[in-house]
């Protein structure tokens, strides 16, 4: 189909008005991004950008069913300078929400919902969850009770073709049309618009020629929505593509879900302006609307639930008690039972003085830094299960650099005896969320979460979604199965992509250029250059959604008046926000990851008890195991969590480890990082006598020594910036940050302070 340039004239509109109308006098109300799974292709940062590269000063997200896209959007459109107008393209049941008689229930209709305030952003995700969780039946839908109940702050626009009134008009049912959009008035009041959707499509034509006789006759105001599905109209055949990728269908295929006769572009509006200057109202309604809405969200705040205390305690109070018993136990030389019923300041007494001062520090910064309650709350859930014989891993990530983790028994490793900083878990110079890995056995991690479930509330808790999307390869793999290249020659090709550059995939366009194998077959084929180029439109749109593997959320109040929920393929309820928008919300993210090989340490310790009578304490074996050493020197580590890969066997055979710190060490260097730059083979060199021991700078010794010189660890980059630079301990984090998370910015503005500071020091 053409672009869209002939002036659409409708019958029933207003007078043209004298004043010219300016790009900013239009909204673009009606929107869908590619979390409107297969079937949007834009993407929300090119929306936002697209909006302010045509002169718009807002926009709205409206996707199908979902506001999994809102907080992406409500950030890109604030950094671009546009107000954000949330919604959503909501399902109307036929009948009730809950009915599901496949004869009566399969239809549904489509109305666009949009957050006034606050108070509507919250009904927003109300309305969404309610949806998603009781009302789903082929799509996540609700009904004109429910809409009714939670109509506070929301303006609707009437939908497309496939809304109830546009829907009954289509079908020549002009009274029961005016019934319906008299209902909806009824309710929403002046909130409540009619709309006229911008289309050379006949039937809507013909619809829209109704809409404005009905509005006319109701006084109710239109406003004039484009149903964007991508961005410019050159992105047609690729979304034709996302279409058959969803319905398994091919492009040649006659009777395929289409949508090419619609124009579905984010339009320039200059052009929605000349098309419908006829009527100038239903154009600056839409900056009507956009004016009338506005929400609020606060990112970056600590939602944390709280945690029931002993009377006569505080958060802070309890907190303080249960580490300093839990150092004397770890350090001081009392017992289990006998440091529970130490005093603070007998339990004080237990330990040395650089202990004491490790723990006020790392006390004094969590209070500061408001996580009280967090610490308590990952304490109690996780002591809970070890008293119930579930088996957790040691500790893995930052938090096995807390001795407050380590005095709770979050973690099993001596933060003190292998030099960790407290800092990479917490940055007293940067409030942010701390995050807390908890590996547990994979057959009873179900439990730990009901017991988070029944501790804080049903309304309370969920698990996080994560969404799928199109890699190089597989974009080009979905691509060519719809244009139907053979199956050999679309896999040739997907394997010429290049592979991921330290876990982060190259772009398709960028490869083209890059990669000469690529680029020859690029260039020399037709049929080629077809699929990549459309490939390179699709790669990074959202594909899939699913539960995270570790991910639970837990929340202050109801979890819905900060994330909409929805229920996933396998049944388990699951926030619409991905993990990225929890954090920023700040709420309580918790990972809990299942892993089986802890399932099978707890067999293998039960089988051992039942047939030796032997009890043994996972936390009392002994770090120095000559055996266990033998067994990693064979390169024989089979059934051992990351260190099961071929390619870390033959490391090891070459390593011959004899002390526990080069299993740690190996752990660090059998990544793409270490690998590529030679580090793990200079650290086995050295290790075996093969390579001197060297440093760049006698002051990176005291840093470096323990890996023999070599830079292994986090922890070391930290202790360097801090021994060369002077850096305090929350900025050598911050470094630490940058680097890993590659954020050039950020370094860059270090830099200055990086070198003056090693000068000076």
């Amino acid at each position: 189909m053409t672009k869209k340039t002939e002036v659409v004239k409708q019958s029933g509109g207003s007078k043209p008005n004298s004043k010219v109308l300016e790009p900013s006098d239009f909204v673009h109300l009606h929107n869908h991004t590619h979390y409107s799974l297969l079937d949007g292709l834009t993407k929300v940062p090119k929306l936002t950008e697209r909006v302010k590269e045509l002169g718009m000063k807002a926009v709205a997200i409206t996707d199908h069913g979902t506001m999994s896209g809102v907080i992406e959007f409500y950030k890109a459109a604030k950094a671009d300078g546009l107000k954000p107008v949330l919604g959503i393209e909501q399902y109307v049941a036929a009948r009730g929400h809950k009915d599901r008689d496949p004869q009566k229930d399969k239809n549904n209709f489509h109305l666009i919902l949009l957050a006034m305030n606050n108070k509507g952003y919250e009904n927003l995700m109300r309305l969404s969850s309610i949806a998603n969780l009781d009302g789903f039946y082929y799509k996540p839908r609700v009904d004109h009770e429910l809409l009714e109940k939670y109509n506070e702050g929301l303006i609707v626009l009437s939908g497309c073709i496939g809304g109830e009134v546009s829907d009954l008009l289509r079908r020549e049912q002009y009274e029961q049309a005016v019934e319906m959009a008299g209902w909806y008035k009824k309710v929403f009041g002046d909130r409540y618009y009619i709309e006229i959707q911008d289309s050379e499509w006949a039937e809507q034509k013909k619809v829209n020629k109704l809409l404005f006789k009905l509005a006319k006759e109701l006084k109710i105001k239109q406003v004039i929505t484009s149903d964007a599905h991508y961005l410019k109209h050159e992105d047609q055949e690729a979304h034709e593509v996302l279409l058959c990728v969803q319905t398994g269908a091919f492009m040649e295929d006659k009777n395929r879900m289409s949508l090419i006769e619609h124009d579905l572009e984010v339009c320039d509006p200059k052009d929605i302006i000349k098309r419908w200057k006829d009527h100038p109202e239903a154009v600056k309604n839409t900056k009507e609307i956009a004016d009338r809405c506005s929400v609020s969200i606060e990112l970056g705040k600590i939602l944390i639930p709280k945690f029931d205390v002993p009377n006569a305690e505080t958060e802070k109070s309890y907190l303080h008690r249960l580490t300093y018993q839990g150092l004397a136990w770890r350090y001081g030389g009392a017992s289990d039972e006998e440091s529970k019923v130490l005093s603070l300041a007998d339990a004080k007494k237990t330990l040395s003085k650089e202990l004491r001062q490790r723990a006020e520090y790392e006390l004094k910064t969590i209070g500061k830094m408001g996580f009280d309650g967090y610490l308590l709350i990952v304490a109690d859930f996780i002591n809970w299960g070890k008293n119930r014989g579930i088996v957790f891993g040691p500790g893995r990530g930052s938090a096995a650099g807390s001795i407050v983790s380590y005095a709770l028994k979050i973690t099993e490793l001596d933060p003190i005896k292998y030099d960790l900083l407290f800092e990479r878990f917490l940055n007293p110079e940067r409030i942010s969320m701390p995050d807390i890995d908890i590996d547990i056995q994979d057959t009873r991690r179900d439990e730990v979460i009901q017991y988070a479930v029944d501790k804080y509330g049903q309304n309370k808790v969920a698990n996080i979604v994560t969404f799928g999307t199109m890699a190089g390869r597989a974009a080009i793999r979905d691509v060519a199965r719809v244009l139907e290249m053979p199956y050999a020659d679309a896999d040739r090709l997907a394997k010429l992509v290049p592979p991921p550059i330290q876990g982060r995939h190259v772009p398709l366009e960028d490869s083209i250029k890059t990669d000469p194998d690529l680029k020859a077959e690029y260039e020399s084929s037709a049929e080629v250059k077809k699929v990549i180029d459309l490939a390179i439109k699709v790669e990074g749109t959202i594909r899939s959604h699913g539960v995270h593997a570790a991910g639970v959320v837990i929340a202050p109040d109801d979890i819905v008046k900060f994330t909409p929920l929805e229920m996933s393929q396998k049944g388990t309820v699951t926030t619409q926000y991905s993990m990225g928008p929890i954090e920023e919300l700040g709420l309580l993210k918790m990972d809990f990851l299942g892993l089986s090989n802890l399932s099978i340490i707890k067999n293998a310790l039960r089988i051992i008890k039942k047939v030796k009578g032997e009890v043994i304490e996972l936390n009392k074996i002994p770090l120095n195991d000559e055996k266990t050493f033998e067994l990693l020197s064979r390169g024989d580590p089979v059934g051992i969590f990351q260190f099961e890969s071929s390619g870390m066997q033959r490391y090891l055979r070459e390593l011959k480890p004899d002390f526990f710190e080069d299993i740690i060490a190996m752990g660090a260097l059998y990544r793409p990082g270490p690998l590529t730059a030679g580090l793990t083979d200079k650290y086995i060199a050295r290790k075996n006598g093969l390579e001197a021991v060297t440093y760049e700078h006698e002051k990176l010794r005291d840093a470096l020594e323990s890996t023999y010189g070599v830079l292994v660890y986090q922890e070391q980059v930290m202790r360097i910036a801090q021994d060369l630079c002077g850096f305090t301990g929350g900025q050598a984090d911050t470094l630490r940050k940058a680097i890993g998370k590659k954020q050039r910015g950020v370094m860059a503005k270090m830099k200055k302070d990086f070198i003056d500071g090693a000068i000076k020091t």
